[in-house]
């Protein structure tokens, strides 16, 4: 499975692989203050949603109304006496940056859209199953929790399974690198004895029609 006895034969560090900005020294707990801060805001975010009813839209509406009113009633105190106005800066989209955006949803968008198709017209079995079962498993979890438990979920794991798989680097490619030969060997198994067969008979029907 891997020469470097690291899984997928990478060369890299965890940190430069996570970009070894800001970002991976958060995800990776070299910043402990930000990481902790980031947990303890998002639990207290979430308990609050869950304890007093809000939804995420709600709240939004909420925030940016009680923001509009004390705006508007700043501006109006200070034409009348003869104060500055609130200090708004003045935001706008450039073109450029709209042409970016644009060309990066289109980039990402044609990309989904061809790998779609390759496994809507059985060209990659591998990616098949792959895609088949992250969205099982979407489906399976999406049944078991709500969105913003699923979301404080993912950022929980996403803050402590790098760092616990960093420091237990070496037992962790170990055991993955002799499990994921076991499935290669399960996969190679599987294709043989049954996708072939299948694709075989689907072609040979075709052939008959």
């Amino acid at each position: 499975m891997s020469s470097s006895g690291r899984l997928f034969n990478r060369q890299r560090s965890v940190h430069e692989i996570l970009g070894g900005g800001l970002a991976a020294d958060v995800i990776l707990w070299k910043r402990k203050d930000v990481t902790l801060s980031i947990l303890l805001v998002t639990l207290a975010a979430w308990v609050v949603f869950e304890k007093s009813g809000y939804t995420l839209l709600s709240l939004v509406s909420s925030v940016f109304l009680l923001l509009i009113i004390i705006l508007f009633l700043w501006a109006k105190a200070a034409s009348i006496l003869n104060r500055p106005a609130p200090p708004l800066p003045d935001l706008h989209l450039s073109e450029e940056m709209v042409n970016e955006v644009a060309n990066f949803i289109r980039l990402h968008v044609n990309n989904l859209l061809s790998v779609s198709q390759d496994i809507a017209l059985g060209k990659d079995s591998r990616l098949f199953f792959k895609v088949a079962a992250y969205l099982w498993l979407i489906y399976f979890v999406g049944g078991l929790t709500d969105f913003l438990t699923l979301g404080y979920t993912s950022l929980v794991i996403i803050l402590t399974i790098p760092a616990l798989y960093e420091k237990f680097e070496d037992h962790i490619d170990k055991y993955g690198i002799v499990s994921c030969r076991k499935l290669q060997q399960l996969y190679v198994k599987l294709d043989q004895d049954y996708i072939r067969r299948v694709q075989k008979w689907i072609l040979e029907k075709k052939k008959l029609s």
